[in-house]
């Protein structure tokens, strides 16, 4: 047995990759379950829970450091049940102690590490801790000697504090009442304005992320008309597509930028910041014709269908890519001039100007992050048509991906979760819809395919699935993200049978996830001491957001009222989060849904193909479809066969007959 491998716990029976990263530690790992829950009220021991994700660098790093040192496992397995927890499998565990350790006035992140009573209350916990006294923080050796002395020693005060830190969280669920601006969406962006990078795009200083449900929203308001939201929108994705953050060799966007400028990333690449991403420049190409957003926005679905396909679930994808290889955080993706000039000889000048090379580096020891900032300075240089300079780009990419493909890649997390692939799947089929690719509805008909034949057990759609076996934890984000891709593949085909599916999919969501007088939670009751609902979207919308959208744009179509009453309730519950768009950006966007969505109901007629195929090219973020016979649907009924009515809230416009006619209609909702 090889020295790595002395040891085996029970992490190895898992299917997650980050607690198989684990399965070889000298801790007595335990994964989330009834067997440790008793054996810690059986020996009456505080649980050690420490919570992370197989792309997560400081997770290696307290890996290598703590979980593999002897002396520290057999302090954490005589003091403690240690169990491990892959926070993308469990989000509600993640979000549970994650919100106890931000009410402990304690930075969050992961590895997330926290100590529990026998009953799961937290009392205690941090970050990544150090093997020796550095940075201010204690050695975790320390922190487990002084968890353990002061458990034995003050245990009434522990559990007496656990309580209290439980009510608060408990508390801290339902937000003040208060009542939506007239003008939400014009303070909103007064707001942005205000927080906007206009050298640079984006919100804030460094470190700046994607914040893809805000870029969403900005999309939307930009489509409506709102001339500042599209100037940040627009500034934002131009400059972010040519900083670092983006691979300019092999595509798709990395987690987030460490400077202001997006110029060096921290490279891990994730599902849903991609899936999320390729929309928003899909729309804004149809926004705005520039034809450098339409190459982003299939440029990153082309790196998701090559390099993102699990092995035995090739209609799925993958959730993460890891930012270290051979132990360096971006060794694969990181080029030395000398290495630049070997691969593309006499054109490496050329493309050493267009991808900001330099002799020295222009990051660390000597390293280059490819950026692409002045092309056309480099087109003139050579003299180059448009075109041409798009192969010759074409072939220095290719030359640089063969060549980058041969080094040791980094880790890909390749289990599936519902709903992440609902966000690619929505990505894929808008993209086909709004850029003309029928291959990407095709790609979106696959994946549906999976999610609902594969992913779903006894009517329940299941959160997590990796080499051939399925979680059985499901979540609302999961039923809200998967029906809203359905609800797009429903406009991209014409298939009656997704909008059908994703009506199945909200009546579901609504008795599983929705308290009447509480509103969304984000899990189903279970062993934890609380249920878990974030309303704050991060880098993606949180689950209440998202069912808000879903119920506004099913319930136009199947007419049903009552779903647009408890979405608009459920708005008007956090209607106080709604006055910090960068804290709940998916909700605004809800919120404009309700105040300007729209149905645009095709019922289908010998000849209408033409009149349906205009409607599907028009980007119209806040118009839901409905493509059927006449009476398929409620909205569709008693309508003439042929003819397109846009509705409102159960009044339409008058019957559009003509290609221009519809366009003229759906100009009318530019209102801002």
């Amino acid at each position: 047995m090889s020295e790595s491998h002395r040891f085996t716990n029970r992490l190895a029976r898992e299917t997650s990759p980050y607690l198989l990263q684990h399965a070889h530690n000298p801790v007595d790992w335990y994964p989330w379950g009834e067997e440790a829950f008793a054996k810690a009220r059986a020996e009456d021991k505080p649980i050690f829970l420490s919570v992370g994700y197989a792309t997560c660098h400081w997770c290696h790093v307290m890996e290598r450091e703590s979980f593999e040192d002897e002396a520290v496992a057999r302090l954490l397995n005589e003091g403690f049940v240690p169990i491990k927890v892959d926070r993308e499998e469990l989000p509600d565990v993640d979000h549970v102690y994650m919100s106890a350790l931000h009410a402990m006035a304690r930075h969050g992140g992961w590895p997330m590490n926290m100590f529990l009573t026998p009953d799961l209350k937290p009392f205690y916990g941090g970050t990544y801790f150090p093997p020796q006294p550095r940075f201010g923080m204690p050695a975790f050796a320390d922190v487990l000697r002084a968890v353990r002395e002061a458990w034995i020693a003050r245990r009434a005060e522990i559990e007496q504090q656990a309580q209290a830190l439980l009510d608060h969280l408990r508390e801290g669920t339902t937000p003040p009442r208060q009542a939506v601006r007239d003008d939400l969406h014009a303070q909103a962006v007064e707001q942005l304005a205000r927080r906007f990078d206009t050298a640079h795009g984006g919100f804030g200083e460094a470190p700046k992320f994607p914040q893809a449900p805000l870029l969403q929203y900005l999309l939307a308001l930009a489509a409506a008309g709102d001339e500042r939201a599209r100037t940040m929108l627009l500034t934002t994705l131009v400059q972010m597509s040519a900083g670092g953050m983006y691979d300019h060799v092999g595509g798709g966007f990395a987690r987030y930028s460490t400077d202001a400028r997006w110029h060096v990333p921290h490279f891990e690449k994730m599902l849903y910041d991609n899936a999320q991403l390729a929309r928003v420049y899909a729309g804004a190409y149809r926004l705005t014709g520039d034809e450098r957003l339409r190459f982003v926005a299939e440029d990153t679905l082309a790196w998701l269908a090559r390099e993102m396909h699990p092995g035995d679930a090739p209609a799925a994808f993958s959730s993460a890519q890891d930012a270290d290889s051979e132990g360096v955080e971006g060794k694969f993706y990181l080029w030395t001039a000398d290495e630049f000039r070997a691969v593309l000889g006499e054109d490496a000048d050329a493309a050493a100007r267009l991808y900001g090379v330099v002799p020295e580096g222009n990051w660390e020891h000597g390293a280059n992050v490819l950026e692409r900032r002045d092309p056309e300075s480099v087109r003139a240089s050579l003299a180059l048509s448009a075109a041409e300079f798009a192969r010759w780009e074409r072939s220095v990419r290719d030359r640089l991906y063969e060549v980058r493909a041969r080094r040791v890649p980094p880790l890909t997390d390749d289990k599936v979760l519902a709903d992440w692939n609902g966000m690619a799947l929505r990505a894929l089929a808008e993209t086909g819809r709004l850029h003309g690719r029928p291959d990407l509805v095709g790609a979106a008909r696959r994946l549906a395919r999976f999610l609902l034949d594969l992913m779903t057990r006894d009517g329940r759609l299941c959160h997590a699935y990796r080499a051939g076996q399925l979680r059985t934890e499901s979540y609302l984000a999961d039923y809200a993200q998967v029906a809203l891709g359905l609800v797009e593949l429903h406009a991209a085909s014409g298939e009656l049978q997704w909008l059908e599916a994703a009506r199945a999919l909200a009546e579901r969501m609504i008795e599983r996830f929705c308290d009447p007088d509480e509103g969304f939670y984000d899990n189903e009751p279970g062993a934890l001491p609380l249920r878990a609902r974030d309303l704050f979207d991060g880098a993606v919308p949180s689950g209440t957001a998202a069912a808000c959208e879903l119920l506004l744009r099913l319930s136009g179509v199947f007419e049903r009222a009552d779903w647009a009453d408890l979405a608009q309730r459920t708005i008007d519950r956090n209607a106080g989060l709604l006055a910090h768009p960068e804290a709940a950006p998916a909700l605004l966007h809800a919120q404009l849904l309700a105040e300007r969505g729209a149905e645009l109901a095709l019922p289908l007629a010998p000849g209408v193909e033409e009149l349906i195929a205009a409607a599907q090219a028009e980007f119209a973020p806040l118009v839901t479809f409905a493509i059927g016979a006449p009476d398929a649907l409620p909205v569709l009924a008693g309508r003439k066969g042929g003819e397109a009515y846009l509705c409102r809230r159960g009044a339409c416009q008058l019957p559009a007959k003509s290609i221009e006619e519809l366009a003229r209609q759906l100009g009318t909702l530019s209102s801002f």
